[in-house]
């Protein structure tokens, strides 16, 4: 497996397909690293030389913030919210949705599993 960034990219993908598991690569800056180095999209990762691997990985080093340094970063943005308790450090603190979806239904993926509250069966609306 070819490894640039850190990552071991999948070998029988598409070189403009296999950058994209890189953490902070995605579509865009995909085919943005292919064009200046200067390959087909369409070659497969496996059939990559050493020097052609070489010339991403200069260039990924070079031009984007990929890997541990996004992680950092998105993590120090998150800490900074919750510092100066903005709303939405906040929701980040409380585990909620922060972009304002909806809570009273859905957003179980933030909330985690439903814990049910003793008491709340049979409470009416007046």
């Amino acid at each position: 497996m070819p490894r640039i960034a850190g990552v071991d990219i999948p070998e029988n993908k598409p070189i403009r397909i296999a950058l994209r598991y890189i953490f902070g690569i995605g579509p865009v800056y995909a085919d943005q690293i292919v064009k200046e180095v200067g390959l087909d999209g369409m070659a497969r990762s496996n059939k990559l030389s050493d020097d052609d691997l070489a010339r991403i990985t200069q260039v990924i080093d070079g031009n984007y913030v990929v890997e541990g340094a996004l992680r950092r970063q998105v993590q120090q943005n998150v800490q900074r919210l919750k510092e100066i308790r903005s709303y939405r450090g906040d929701r980040h603190r409380r585990g909620l949705p922060v972009h304002g979806q909806r809570t009273r239904t859905n957003a179980r993926t933030r909330k985690g599993k439903k814990r049910t509250v003793a008491g709340r069966k049979g409470v009416k609306a007046k």
